[in-house]
């Protein structure tokens, strides 16, 4: 399976936060769209079915990333 650029992650990941945390104090169509979008996207990133299964995919390949950087074995 292909694997998404880890900067396309981190960026995926940080943007549902700010929408989740925006949809808290302003609940519109809008950013539930946003959020929407942004859920699906992720799911499919990381060829989950669940928003839950892909936050977890998504931040497992950000922590292998980072191990990787800091063992040193990142090419």
């Amino acid at each position: 399976m292909l694997r998404p650029h880890p900067s396309f992650l981190r960026a995926l990941l940080e943007t549902h936060t700010t929408l989740g945390e925006l949809q808290a104090k302003e609940d519109s169509a809008e950013v539930r769209r946003r959020l929407d979008d942004v859920s699906y996207t992720l799911c499919v990133s990381t060829g989950t079915r669940t928003l839950d299964a892909a936050l977890a995919s998504a931040r497992a390949q950000l922590a292998g990333v980072t191990s990787q950087e800091d063992s040193g074995l990142a090419a």
